[in-house]
């Protein structure tokens, strides 16, 4: 047995993260570049956040490892941008290794308030859109016989939260999806699994009062809430060789709060 490397995991390899510029998606960002990759990462409007995080990946680079970083500013939810997305970052990189679907949003309320516009905008982009980027770089990975899709899914998929559904919804929507996908390119050597990030302290719950951040403390059994660090560690490892045996699997970081 030859033990991997840990130092570079992804030396020599391109990958792609869709809403890269905040939180969980920067930590991912950060993380694979950190191992080597040259990354892309997709941003919707704050060009001057993208820039700052692709100026701080070219300026952690080590020396004498060859990487790049680029930002495209991209609508998941628009079929054209996500395929227009993967042409460039082909064209840049010559090919995509690991594509990381991250880009989300919310727009909670009660179902009985929930507009038809508020369904749609949070399906639209973290359910269409996994769909979009996904079938974009499916047919390069497959011609290749090769790559990692890892799916940033929520604990609510799996277990439901009042106020939150079409969030869920999109949720649960994108483990069944990657479940399907993954059975439909595992001949060609593609891996797509899920991570299922449970309460990680965010800008996204930053809005939780400090009442509702101590009832959700209560749930946790490690009794603390996770960063956005954690996630981009097991996206690492579903991203590496080391988890090339796993695949349609949803892998739950949430300090046990769902077991």
């Amino acid at each position: 047995y030859k033990r991997i490397s840990t130092s570079l995991p992804y030396l020599g390899q391109f990958a792609l993260v869709t809403g890269g510029t905040r939180g969980i998606g920067r930590a991912i960002v950060e993380k694979l570049f950190a191992g080597g990759a040259s990354v892309a990462l997709t941003y919707n409007s704050n060009d001057a956040l993208a820039t700052e995080v692709v100026n701080a990946c070219l300026a952690s680079a080590e020396k004498g490892v060859e990487q790049k970083a680029i930002a495209l500013k991209v609508d998941v939810s628009s079929s054209a941008e996500a395929t227009a997305c993967i042409d460039q970052v082909i064209a840049a990189f010559g090919r995509v290794d690991i594509l990381v679907n991250n880009a989300g949003v919310t727009k909670d309320g009660l179902l009985m308030r929930m507009s038809e516009s508020d369904w749609d905008l949070v399906l639209d982009t973290n359910l269409k859109g996994v769909f979009h980027v996904t079938k974009a770089v499916i047919r390069p990975m497959m011609s290749q016989k090769r790559g990692k899709i890892i799916n940033i899914t929520s604990v609510v998929g799996l277990s439901g939260n009042p106020g939150q559904a079409n969030y869920c919804a999109s949720k649960a929507g994108v483990i069944g999806f990657t479940k399907s996908v993954a059975k439909e390119v595992a001949s060609r050597g593609i891996t797509v699994n899920c991570v299922a990030p449970g309460y990680i302290e965010t800008d996204m719950t930053g809005k939780l009062t400090a009442t509702q951040k101590e009832a959700l403390m209560g749930l946790i059994p490690l009794k603390r809430g996770g960063t956005p660090a954690d996630i981009a560690n097991a996206v690492g490892f579903l991203a590496s060789k080391e988890a090339d045996y796993i695949t349609g699997q949803t892998l739950i970081v949430d300090g046990g709060m769902t077991m």
